[in-house]
């Protein structure tokens, strides 16, 4: 009874380790897009803010990244309530 438990159980740990390694690939290639995203909005400041000193524009930057993940945060909670509703 106990080798049919393990049997049963074998096929569910590969696909939890499947989707654990999945998760972990599709965080790292997110982390990999907000570093390349990250390098060109810095890009764009450094074009806007020339002469602005160095704090300044890294102030300024930090603001605007936070105010825009944020919004998009608050927008995918309320996305993701909508299709749970569904």
């Amino acid at each position: 009874m106990e080798s049919r438990d393990n049997d049963q159980n074998q096929p569910s740990l590969k696909v939890e380790v499947l989707t654990k390694i999945i998760d972990l690939a599709t965080a790292g290639f997110g982390l990999v897009a907000a570093l390349a995203w990250n390098e060109a909005i810095k890009a764009i400041f450094d074009v806007i803010f020339p002469h602005a000193g160095n704090l300044v524009a890294k102030l300024v930057y930090a603001l605007v990244v936070t105010i825009i993940v944020v919004f998009i945060t608050l927008r995918l909670g309320k996305l993701l309530n909508l299709a749970k509703s569904k």
